[in-house]
């Protein structure tokens, strides 16, 4: 029997490249699935490692309807996620995924899984109107399913890479501290999105049937500060002898992320309500990860196994 053939969009970013190592790495999922990378340059590096794999690497771009068709066109699949970070735009987000959305209902898709975060406006009834590189994305999940179509939708968790070097850091004299704008019990829903995205999305087209229409989130547990820094400290206890948690004022936060990004007053008030969310009303709306745990047929990474391969912590003791 031929091989369905998965697209896969933003495929040699964390979330797209680890649906693509994913399936190709997995016997059974490989046997049913051909994979097509889509990217905008298809000579780079990551996408020929792409290629040694397996891949079938193509050209495309969000912003080109002709080269979709061209990636979407005989594809039984297709993964999306689209990157805020790059336009800084929920607006040109959402068209691009709008976009992939539209060809897939022209090209027939059996299955679209978009990269989807909850509305935070909506589930905060308006006391965290500003989380747009959230909002947007869930304006796209509610186009597609307005549209009728046969997908679901990934949720993914708090990058765990967002903490070395960021919130998590050596202060300069050899002490490291973590430091966020949220209490020491806010639970976070920790993510290795390079690791762990295409264990979670093989695993949606594996069952497609069961999962059509439905929300799957992406984290390994909720994790709080405190569990964070303890588990530095039981992997590194020469370095985080002295560690604790420190919770930075709002105000704090936001001229650190804009004197280290650059980042306009709005987006550091975008990451501050972000980082709201997690103790005010919750990543999930305080939904368990049990159940999307249960899909899985590989363990999900730990926050000590991350850290244990984070290249920031070689050398630490």
């Amino acid at each position: 029997m031929a091989k369905l053939t998965i697209t896969v969009f933003g495929s040699t970013g964390k979330q797209g490249s680890s649906v693509v190592k994913s399936i190709l790495a997995d016997s059974k999922a490989s046997s049913q699935f051909h994979v097509k990378a889509v990217t905008r340059d298809p000579s780079k590096d990551s996408a020929r490692a792409l290629a040694s794999l397996g891949a079938e690497v193509v050209a495309g771009d969000f912003n080109d309807k002709q080269s979709l068709h061209a990636a979407i066109k005989g594809a039984w699949g297709v993964f999306s996620v689209t990157n805020f970070w790059e336009l800084f735009s929920a607006e040109a987000e959402a068209a691009q995924g709008k976009a992939v959305a539209d060809v897939c209902k022209a090209e027939g898709v059996k299955h679209l899984i978009w990269s989807s975060l909850f509305n935070v406006n909506k589930l905060s009834n308006g006391v965290l109107p500003g989380v747009v590189h959230f909002d947007g994305k869930a304006d796209v999940e509610d186009y597609i399913r307005s549209l009728g179509i046969p997908a679901s939708f990934f949720h993914a968790g708090f990058y765990m890479s967002n903490l070395p070097g960021q919130s998590l850091r050596d202060m300069g004299d050899g002490n490291w501290a973590l430091a966020m704008p949220n209490p020491a019990d806010a639970p976070i829903p920790l993510f290795d999105a390079a690791a762990d995205t295409g264990k979670f999305v093989k695993a949606m087209f594996l069952n497609h049937e069961k999962l059509l229409g439905k929300s799957i989130y992406g984290a390994t547990a909720y994790y709080t500060p405190t569990q964070i820094v303890d588990e530095f400290k039981e992997l590194f206890p020469n370095t985080g002898k002295k560690m604790g948690f420190s919770q930075l004022p709002g105000d704090v936060f936001k001229s650190i992320v804009g004197s280290t990004t650059g980042a306009p007053e709005p987006i550091q008030e975008a990451l501050l309500q972000n980082m709201r969310l997690l103790k005010e009303f919750g990543y999930y709306g305080g939904d368990k990860l049990e159940p999307n745990l249960a899909i899985l047929t590989e363990k999900p990474t730990t926050w000590k196994e991350f850290a244990k391969k984070e290249p920031l912590f070689a050398g630490l003791n």
